[in-house]
This record gives C-alpha cells, structure tokens and sequence, in this order.
C-alpha cells in the first residue's frame, strides 16, 4: 500500500569546505577502518589541492535546488532535506531540524546509484544511529530504490558519451575506448552484493546507446591497506597495459560510478589518469556525471511519484529489473565472520 510522506531527504556522503576541515573530515571517513595514516594524509593532499573544499556539498546544493524546482512545477509538494555521513550537515542534525518541523514520514534518496555496503546499507546504518540520537520524535525514513538502470539516470550518459565521441577523429571513433571508472571495493564487499553486476548492466546500457562497441569497466579511489584485495583493474593500470600492447590512441573516460564531479572525480580522473594520458600521447575524453542534468533530475521526481502511487511504474532497462523498494534485513552485509551470509540486495 502507499506510503503518505510530508518530506524528502537527501543523504550523501560529506566533503571539507576549507583546509581546517580536511584532517577532521577524512577522520570521520576512516574511523574504524583498516587504512594506514599514511594513506589518509595522501588523500588530505588531494583535497588541499582544491583548496581544501570538495566540490560534493556545493553540487548537492545544486541537485537540491534543481530538484525543488521541479517538484514546485510538477508535484508532488515537498520540503527537501539534506543530511551526510561525515560532515556538515551531518544526519543527525538534519533529522533532528526535520522533528522540530514536525515531519513524521520522509523518503530519502541516496546519492549512489548501485548496491553495496558502502553505498547503501551504510547510509541505512546512518540513519538508524541518527534516528537514535534525535530519539522518539525522530521521522521514519524510507529509502528510493537504487537506480542504476532507470532511464534518467542512463540516457543523461548516453548523451554524454555522444558528445565525447562527436569529439573524436572520425577515422579513431570505432577503435575510441570507453572506460566506464567505478569507486573500488573490497573483493569481500564486492561478494555480497550486486555492485559488480550493475555495474557491468548500466555500463553496457551506456555504450549500446551511444552505439559504441569497445567498452570496459574500471575502478579508482582505493584506499585499503596494500594486502586486502579490491575490484581491478585499475584505470592508470589498464591505461597504461593497453597503451604497452599498441591499442588505445583516443580514450573517453566515464565516472559512471559517481552522480557529481566531486574530489575523486577531479583528481583521480582529470588529474592522475589525465596527466597519465598526456604523457603517453593518447587523447583523453571526460564525460560529465549526471549532475543536474534535468532528466536525472525529473528521474528522481519519478522515484517519488512511484512510492505514492496506488500502481507505481517502475521502469528500468535491460535485463536485471528494478531494484527492491525495500532492502532486505541481510543485503549488502559488511562482510566480516558473522556477516558472510549477506544476501546482495
């Protein structure tokens, strides 16, 4: 039956607005985790590169204001929240602003597109010790499904893609490679959900709407201690092995793993594999994420629209189908002795 809600919630993952931030910030990100010092400091550099600011906050600004313009034209009329797991405005200030308001009931989307521990149960988890803290007049929450093979969120790529490959020699075109880049995970993680398959779905999606039939996908951003195995190959590393055998000259570079062209994007793609690029001669092509690219945007008016309907449509492409509207308890487990019977959501 559907759900009444007077609210919707945004929930994402935090990034530094100036160079005080940075240390505090990426402590917040790694506390409980196995990553050497070593590691965070190198990524503090990243971000200091910047500034100190990450771009994420800003542009979730941006998604908030898109998207209330077009719940303002086209229903349904909700006031829009914003929350983050590692910084300002962290969840349990922002639930504890929406109890004051008197909201009871929100829907909340997460800025992820695919099913991972990380991605999904974790902002699950977050909103539970959020929920906790702010106590009994906190709102319940519900999450949009996952929404990696939806329409609005492949076509704005597809067209993004195009746009890359308009851009290339046409005698190069057909030989362009497209590489589809992804945050890594670890391959324990990776084992309990379905990151790796929707991944491959959304990336082939991509590519055989732009018309393109060289396509890979890659990750980045891995943070692990050296011993742990993640997903691979990484783009530097299968840059550089394609580029040893004599079969890329012209590359168009995906992040179809990320909604907004934050730190990760910024450094590790249009810097590092950029400057990789250059220095072995090949041309190198970035599209844009999704952004507030206005189909994304009316797609999340979409998800809306489908949890309040009476007979929701839920469309999604090729051949994996929608994604559940409700996780299952044991889906995405972080993959630990007692968890390793997860279920991949």
């Amino acid at each position: 039956m559907p759900t009444t809600y007077d609210a919707v919630l945004l929930v994402s993952f935090g990034g530094p607005e100036g160079p005080d931030d940075v240390l505090p910030f990426l402590e917040n990100v790694l506390s409980g985790k196995n990553v050497p010092r070593e590691r965070m400091l190198e990524v503090a550099e990243h971000y200091q590169r910047f500034g100190g600011v990450s771009p994420i906050n800003e542009q979730n600004r941006q998604l908030i204001a898109a998207l209330a313009v077009e719940l303002a034209e086209h229903g349904p009329q909700l006031p829009i929240y914003w929350g983050n797991r590692n910084w300002q405005p962290l969840l349990p200030d922002t639930l504890g602003r929406m109890a004051e308001d008197g909201v009871r009931h929100a829907l909340a989307l997460f800025t992820s597109a695919f099913s991972s521990y990380s991605g999904c149960r974790q902002y699950h988890e977050d909103i539970a010790r959020a929920q906790a803290e702010v106590g009994t007049a906190a709102p319940a929450i519900d999450k949009l499904r996952m929404f990696f093979n939806h329409p609005g969120f492949i076509e704005p790529q597809i067209e993004a893609v195009g746009d890359c490959l308009s851009r290339v020699p046409g005698a190069l075109r057909q030989q362009a490679l497209l590489l589809c880049s992804a945050h890594s995970i670890p391959l324990s993680m990776a084992d309990n959900c379905r990151y790796v398959a929707q991944l491959e779905e959304a990336s082939r999606l991509v590519a055989e709407g732009a018309g393109h039939e060289r396509w890979e996908v890659v990750y980045q951003s891995r943070s692990g201690p050296p011993g742990q195995p993640w997903l691979e190959p990484d783009i530097c590393d299968r840059i550089e092995q394609l580029h040893a055998a004599g079969e890329l000259q012209e590359v168009i570079v995906l992040p179809i793993g990320f909604i907004s062209d934050h730190v990760e994007v910024l450094f590790d793609l249009d810097t590092e594999a950029k400057e990789l690029c250059d220095r072995l001669g090949i041309a190198m092509h970035r599209a844009p994420t999704v952004g507030t690219h206005p189909r994304f945007v009316r797609m999340i008016r979409e998800l809306i629209v489908e949890r309040i309907s009476d007979s929701p449509e839920k469309p999604a492409l090729g051949t994996l189908g929608p994604s559940r509207d409700v996780c299952p308890d044991d889906c995405c487990l972080l993959p630990t002795a007692a968890h390793d019977s997860g279920r991949p959501c």
